[in-house]
C-alpha cells in the first residue's frame, strides 16, 4: 500500500483564497483593516522565517501586519509594556508572541498578558477554558489546522480512535481536546501518549488516526503504525540540510492509508488558521466597541 498524500499546501491555499474574499467584504463594510501584530524577541533563525511567512500571508489575504522585532536582551518588563500598548491599540486586532522566548522572560506570564479578545494563538487561559468547554472564541492554530486537514481529506473522525503522540500546551493537549468534543469533525476516542507512556508502540498501533507532535525527527516508524491508519505529522525538524517530520515518511507511507508530508502538510495550515483567527478577532472587537 502507498499512502495518499494529504496536501496541506493546497488545502491552505483554498482557505486563504476564501479568507481574502471575506477580508475584502469586512474592509468594505466596516472601513477597517484587520491587523495582526507579531512580536519577535531575539535572533532565532526559525522564528524569523516563521514570522516573515506570517507577515507575507497577511499581506496576500488583505490583512495588515506589524512586526515588532526586539533584541534578545529585552527584559520581561519591556515586553509586557509593549503588549499593554498593543492591547490598548484599537487598530490592532490580533497579537502573536513568537515562541520560544529568551531565558530571562517567563513565557506563561507574557502569554497571559495578551488580551483574550486579541489572543489569536488561543494561549490565554480564558480562551483555553472556553475551548475545553466546547464554546471556543478562537481555536489554536496548529490543532485547528490538523482538524481541518482531517476533514478536508475525508478522514472519518466520528468514532475513530485517535492517538496523539505528545502532550504540549501548543499541540498535543488542545488537539486531543478538540477531537474528543461533541460536534462536527470530532466525536473521536482520544489517547494521549508521552515520554512516560508504557508499551508506546502498542498504543500507537491501535490508532485509526495517529497525530505525531513530539519534536523528534523520524521517531515514528512503520512498526508503530496500524496498516491503513491516517498519519498526521506535526513535527518539523532540521537534520543536516533537510527538513523532516516526527514520522519516518518513506517507510510509514507504505503502511498508512493517508499521510501529511513535511514540509507542505500541517505548516501551511497553521498560518491559514492564524489569518482566520485574526479576522474573527476583528469581528469580535467591532461587536463590543
Amino acid at each position: 500500500m502507498s499512502a495518499r498524500l494529504i496536501d496541506g499546501k493546497a488545502i491552505a491555499a483554498s482557505i486563504r483564497e476564501r479568507l481574502s474574499v471575506e477580508v475584502a467584504a469586512f474592509r468594505q463594510s466596516t472601513n477597517q483593516i484587520p491587523k495582526l501584530a507579531a512580536i519577535l524577541v531575539g535572533e532565532n533563525p526559525a522564528s524569523q522565517v516563521y514570522v516573515r511567512n506570517k507577515e507575507q500571508a497577511c499581506v496576500k489575504a488583505g490583512l495588515a501586519s506589524d512586526v515588532h522585532r526586539l533584541a534578545s536582551s529585552t527584559t520581561q518588563e519591556e515586553l509586557l509594556e509593549l503588549i499593554a500598548r498593543l492591547n490598548a491599540d484599537a487598530s490592532v486586532h490580533g497579537i502573536l508572541v513568537q515562541l520560544p522566548l529568551p531565558s530571562q522572560i517567563h513565557e506563561t506570564t507574557v502569554l497571559d498578558a495578551v488580551a483574550p479578545l486579541k489572543d489569536v494563538d488561543c494561549f490565554h487561559p480564558e480562551n483555553v477554558g472556553r475551548m475545553v468547554q466546547g464554546r471556543p472564541r478562537f481555536l489554536p492554530c496548529t490543532p485547528h489546522g490538523v482538524q481541518v486537514l482531517l476533514k478536508e481529506s475525508g478522514t472519518k473522525i466520528d468514532g475513530a480512535h485517535v492517538v496523539v503522540l505528545g502532550r504540549s500546551e501548543i499541540v498535543g493537549k488542545p488537539v486531543a481536546m478538540m477531537l474528543v468534543q461533541k460536534g462536527e469533525s470530532a466525536n473521536a476516542t482520544v489517547t494521549i501518549c508521552h515520554s512516560r507512556t508504557k508499551n508506546l508502540a502498542e498504543m500507537t498501533r491501535s490508532a485509526d488516526i495517529l497525530i505525531a507532535a513530539i519534536g523528534q525527527p523520524e521517531f515514528v516508524t512503520a512498526a508503530m503504525v496500524k496498516p491503513g491508519a491516517v498519519v498526521i505529522d506535526v513535527g518539523i525538524n532540521r537534520v543536516g540540510d533537510k527538513l523532516v517530520g516526527d514520522v519516518a515518511f518513506a517507510v510509514v507511507s507504505e503502511i498508512a492509508s493517508a499521510i501529511t508530508p513535511v514540509p507542505g502538510g500541517v505548516g501551511p495550515m497553521t498560518i491559514a488558521m492564524l489569518l482566520e483567527n485574526t479576522l474573527t478577532a476583528a469581528k469580535l472587537q467591532l461587536a463590543v466597541s
